[in-house]
């Protein structure tokens, strides 16, 4: 099923931006009258038809909806220290949202060796990977965020760091605790790890120092273990 972005709906009519027009009139060469299957990013598709194309905005008729919801009832909240390589922070993103992912945050930290992100392209990237997936709810994608601030202002059920700074930390897969409705957060760290201040910050406001196995990751593959880890085990549960 090929889903379409809608950004506006008013009373019985959808609209499509000037980035899903290109797809739909410039490239497949839809017309008035034409059917498109139709995604909000809230939890609904839509059937709708095409009943007027301008020139940078498609309007259609909604003929039908539903509800889709996500396949995991729990709120899983990612922030990460975008990577030197932003294509591989962007890949990460990419693959966390096609397992399932409801928030996404980057984090600037001390030893973090990129200062500056732009949101609207991961917003990009996290709806091309939903569509793709079918996810029905688009993750929320929020701007750079010093460490400290974020840390303070954190407010999931349950907080976890992930540092390479010790042997002895529990594996998160032990010691997340899943109930229906929870919500989890798993910071990842820069290239060269958290810094001993920043863990220590971080436990003082309610984290819990974990491990992600005893290989030494990346920071993409970290956040994407991290994902996939918890989505697996809730899985495994339920």
């Amino acid at each position: 099923m090929q889903l379409y972005f809608t950004y506006k709906i008013e009373s019985d009519f959808a609209f499509l931006d000037e980035e899903e027009y290109i797809h739909v009139v410039k490239t497949l060469r839809k017309k008035q009258g034409d059917r498109l299957e139709l995604m909000d990013g809230k939890g609904f598709y839509y059937g709708a038809e095409i009943t007027e194309i301008g020139k940078k905005e498609v309007k259609l008729r909604i003929l039908s909806s539903r509800e889709i919801p996500l396949n995991w009832d729990f709120d899983l909240q990612l922030a990460v220290a975008p990577t030197k390589n932003i294509d591989r922070t962007e890949w990460m993103l990419e693959k966390c949202v096609e397992i399932g992912i409801n928030s996404f945050s980057p984090i600037l930290c001390r030893h973090s060796e990129r200062k500056q992100i732009r949101t609207d392209r991961l917003e990009k990237i996290a709806l091309a990977a939903a569509k793709q997936s079918q996810k029905s709810v688009l993750p929320k994608i929020s701007e750079l965020t010093d460490f400290g601030k974020f840390v303070r202002e954190s407010k999931a059920d349950q907080k976890f760091i992930a540092h390479c700074q010790s042997t002895e930390l529990a594996e998160l897969k032990n010691a997340f605790v899943y109930s229906p409705g929870t919500s989890v957060l798993v910071l990842i760290g820069p290239e060269g790890d958290f810094s001993p201040d920043e863990v220590a910050l971080a436990i003082s406001h309610g984290f819990k120092a974990v491990s992600l196995g005893k290989s030494r990751l990346r920071t993409e593959t970290a956040g994407l273990v991290a994902c996939h880890t918890l989505q697996l085990g809730v899985a495994g549960i339920r």
